[in-house]
């Protein structure tokens, strides 16, 4: 359930010590960037200033992520479980999120979710050496290169399709996928820029 302001006495805030636990999640990747505790009234802050705040157990106050660093993170919704005593926060990250310098304070590998884990590979390809990886003897190439793969990509996937092919067509949506993230990388644009946009027309933008 989404949380407004006007229900927040919904949640369950008695059956753990008036602190319940908040998990942030990307708004547009998924990834899991960090987890705090809220009260009632770092909630209530949250929702009336769309920036993420906590109870710090260690400072005895709230706190407003990011008001050191200036790494805020700026609201999108907040979300209760079926239990009303725990909530998921989805926002946008202004910066990394931990502190130690890491876009999310969950950094095992197997934590970020598939795309973006793609995603930062073929980061990592850029300026390698051009025998080191298919990858970075795309990015050589250039621009241009890398285009023409996801217009070669995205006919194989239209052939696939109308063949019914299901196995052609996952296998050539899969290039194509990873094609159009190279393309996205070399004009230093990422998928999250993408789905900015999709957002942004679903809300109506």
């Amino acid at each position: 359930m989404r949380i407004l302001a006007d229900q927040i006495t919904q949640l369950d805030f008695a059956k753990t010590d008036n602190l319940l636990p908040a998990i942030v999640q990307h708004a547009y990747s998924g990834e899991i960037l960090m987890q705090g505790f809220m009260n009632q009234a770092a909630l209530e802050q949250t929702l009336s200033s769309n920036l993420v705040t906590f109870y710090s157990r260690s400072k005895q106050r709230l706190w407003c992520k990011g008001e050191s660093s200036g790494h805020t993170l700026e609201l999108i919704s907040v979300h209760t479980d079926c239990d009303c005593d725990s909530l998921l926060v989805i926002a946008l990250p202004n910066g990394p999120t931990c502190h130690l310098g890491t876009r999310s304070c969950f950094t095992d590998e197997q934590a970020v979710p598939m795309l973006q884990k793609l995603n930062d590979i073929i980061e990592s390809r850029k300026g390698a050496p051009v025998d080191s990886s298919y990858t970075a003897s795309l990015f050589a190439q250039g621009i241009k290169r890398a285009a023409q793969k996801v217009g070669e990509e995205g006919v194989e996937v239209a052939l696939a399709a109308v063949a019914g092919d299901d196995k052609e067509l996952l296998n050539e949506s899969a290039d194509l996928l990873y094609h159009l993230l190279v393309v996205l990388a070399a004009r230093d644009r990422s998928l999250n820029d993408v789905l900015a946009v999709l957002a942004q027309r679903h809300n109506g933008g």
